[in-house]
Order: structure tokens, then sequence, then C-alpha cells
């Protein structure tokens, strides 16, 4: 894996940066950028289709960026995966608005058939970038997962810096919107998906009473209004509420033994309030305890390191939410600086992506140890 990142403000010029650093791209077999929503995107995909023409590609715009260096914003993270690692297939999931069980289908079978090689699936693993507006990708996940069968799948949901207007994905070369990307990945190095998050169920329950599913928002919890419902569970004051709040604290949803988070965007104007995932009437809600967000984070990576005999680096996908409350709680620092002690490459996320699950407010990623030397 080579890595580069650039902070200049102009497409062309930071493409060129990042493929200046990253060398002769001979050996390369597939290229991968997280670039901010500040970048045009036409322009961005122009760039880096002139640069690195015929090289694989694909790229999706983000809420912050995770550098070699800690995170960063307004800036763009070029991953170069070289062929001697890594077999990568990609291909566009459009229209995710219709997106359903046969699309996923006969699109894990058409990256399957140019993927090729030996039936072994424990060297492969999926790997999603999609759309942060959607608002589908829990369908497109089940699609997926069902045709991926026990390949793990990983990824992130797309941003726009907090502007909730413009997120995009690029493939070689084009643009494309209500989109995501599926990529296929072969790798000669060991590896775990993994996913990491902070909260713990308390006893406090809340159930979903009345709201519309297809634009996730909740009106009534318990059969009261929806806000006043949930600041009252997690002791809030009832004025209007800060995103950091809604950061610090999820709700949590139980799906075969094992709890997910589910995390507010906002409070509407109606005191209704906005939710990143799925969410139906009569879903139970379960308030969280915060947990320490570094020390949690820690245990997940030193498990890891422990696994592979040594972390490489760490292709991550961290919600904004967790960035957020790391800044409202000033444990900023300690979080880069974790990110820098296990090489954690990625961005900052409108949702994160586990296997089937589409999650909020988690770290989600795939780890990689160090090349295998031969027996």
């Amino acid at each position: 894996m080579r890595i580069a990142v650039s902070m200049r403000s102009e497409p062309a010029a930071a493409i060129e940066e990042v493929v200046a650093a990253i060398g002769d791209l001979a050996d390369v077999g597939f290229l991968l950028v997280f670039a901010s929503s500040h970048y045009d995107a036409d322009e961005l995909a122009e760039a880096m289709a002139a640069r690195c023409p015929g090289l694989p590609q694909a790229g999706g715009s983000t809420a912050g960026e995770l550098a070699p260096q800690g995170p960063i914003e307004s800036g763009l993270v070029a991953l170069a995966f070289l062929k001697d690692d890594f077999q990568i297939v990609c291909a566009p999931l459009r229209a995710l608005s219709r997106f359903g069980l046969e699309e996923g289908g006969e699109l894990v079978a058409a990256l399957r058939r140019r993927l090729g090689g030996a039936a072994d699936d424990r060297d492969l693993f999926g790997l999603t970038l999609l759309d942060g507006l959607c608002q589908r990708e829990e369908v497109v996940l089940a699609a997926l997962q069902r045709a991926l069968h026990d390949i793990p799948l990983v990824g992130g949901s797309t941003g726009d810096d907090l502007s909730f207007q413009n997120t995009f994905v690029i493939c070689d070369g084009e643009v494309i919107r209500d989109a995501g990307l599926l990529m296929l990945v072969r790798t000669s190095r060991p590896f775990r998906v993994f996913k990491s998050d902070h909260f713990e169920p308390t006893a406090t329950k809340l159930v979903v009473t009345a709201c519309d599913p297809d634009n996730r928002v909740v009106s009534e919890l318990d059969a009261e209004p929806a806000w006043e419902a949930f600041a009252d569970a997690t002791r809030l004051d009832r004025t209007e509420p800060s995103g950091n709040e809604f950061a610090a604290h999820p709700l949590l949803v139980r799906v075969g033994g094992e709890y997910y988070c589910r995390s507010i965007q906002k409070m509407n104007m109606d005191g209704s309030l906005s939710f990143y995932c799925a969410i139906d009437t009569g879903v139970v809600l379960t308030v969280a305890e915060t947990r320490d967000m570094v020390d949690a984070l820690e245990e997940t990576l030193l498990r890891l390191d422990d696994d592979l005999d040594g972390i490489d680096f760490v292709l991550g996908f961290d919600c904004v939410h967790r960035k957020l409350e790391a800044e409202s709680r000033q444990i900023l620092g300690r979080i880069a600086d974790l990110f820098r002690r296990f090489a954690v490459i990625g961005f900052n996320t409108y949702g994160e992506q586990y296997n089937a699950m589409h999650l909020n407010h988690t770290f989600t990623g795939v780890a990689f140890g160090r090349r295998r030397t031969p027996s």
C-alpha cells in the first residue's frame, strides 16, 4: 500500500500532488480516493482519469478524512493498492432508490466473474461506498450480503462535511449520484473485518409509536412528542439541542442478540427526530450508556493487532458523530494518536457498513497484517 495526502484546494493540483507522491504506477493495481466535498466532483473525476489513464479507480466524498498524520478536513487521501498484494474489481450501484435483491445478485455475480481465480473465498472481502443521503443503505446491504453469502462486507456512507446536500462517488472517471460502489477485494495479506463502538445498553427503553419510515423521521416515542420523550429519557434540557448532544446520546437496537447504534441526525421544527438509519413503528430503542471512546477503540485495535500478529494498516470508516463527540469531549487528540499508532486511513462517514448491517456512531473497517512470508 502507498498512501498520499493533499491539502491543495484545486482538484487537478491535488491529484497531481498525490500521484507524484505515490510514484511509479506500474505496480499499482487500483487507486482509491477519499475527498472532501469542497472539491468539484466532475473536475476531480476528470483529473483522476487524466492523470492515471487505464488504472482502475474509485472514490467518494467525505465528512472528514483520516490521513497518516491523523484526521484532516478539506483534503484528499489517496490509497494505491499494489498488484502483488491486492486484486480489486469495482462496479457502480446505480439508482439506489430502485436497487433490490435481483440487482444485488447480478452485480455480485458479475464481479466474481471478473475477479476469477480460486474458489476459496477466505481471501476475499467486499468494500462499499454508498450515497450518504440515499436513505436506502439497509435494503442495498441486504441485497449485497445475500449474494455475497459468507464473504465479509465493510464500508462507509459518503458525506459532504455536514451540509447534507451533495455527496458523490466516482468510478473510473465518472461521477455518479444516488449511487454507490461495490468492490470485491482479494488479498494475500491476512485481514480482519471489524466494528467498534463505545456504548452499553441501559434499562431505559423507548418505543417508536409514530414515524415516517420512508424519510426516517420519528414523530412519537412512547406516545409522546419524540423530542420531549428523548430529552426526558436522556436527561437533556428540553431547549433546542445541538448536534453534539445527539452525537453523545445515541440509541441502540437489538438484532440477533447484539446491540447496534441508531443515531439521531437532527430535531425538526415540529419536534420530530430525523435518524441516520432505518426506523419503523414498533421498534424498541434502548438508551445507551457511554464508555470511554478512546479505551474502547484501543481495546479493539489491540485485539486486532494480536489476532494479526501486528497490524500493518487499517482501512477505516469512522462515523462523523464520533468525531463530533470527540471534539465536544476534547479527546480528538487522543483518538488521532491511536489512528497514527495503528496506521488508520479512511474517512468520516454518514453511516457505516458491517456485513448486512447499516450502523451509526460506529467505527468499522478492515485491518491488514503484514505480508505473509513463504513457508
